[in-house]
């Protein structure tokens, strides 16, 4: 097994992810509070924790598909990984969060 080389550090690959929007709310998954976390692995490769407003989303691919473009050139590997407990929650909105929904008008 080769060691991973390219590892980003896990800021700026949170600032990347904000890049990536949630199909059906219009608003990055960083500032809705559905990245959970970031570390990298033993094998070098990025594990990226993320959860989704509801566990029966029909948009997982897009957003995998939104992720690689966001991060594929800063790792050399990467995985994401579902986490569904704890459960995500309107709380978990960022104040930037908030903001975008309101400009897009959703009262929150």
């Amino acid at each position: 097994m080769t060691e991973t080389t390219n590892q980003a550090p896990t800021e700026d690959i949170r600032e990347a992810l904000k890049d990536v929007i949630d199909p059906e709310l219009g608003v990055n998954v960083v500032d809705l509070g559905l990245l959970y976390g970031l570390h990298y692995a033993d094998d070098g490769a990025l594990l990226v924790d993320m959860t989704l407003t509801t566990a029966a989303c029909p948009l997982t691919d897009e957003i995998e598909d939104q992720v690689s473009r966001a991060i594929g050139t800063m790792v050399d590997e990467w995985r994401l990984n579902w986490v569904w407990m704890p459960p995500w929650g309107p709380e978990r909105i960022t104040e930037d969060g908030r903001d975008q929904m309101r400009a897009l008008g959703f009262n929150i």
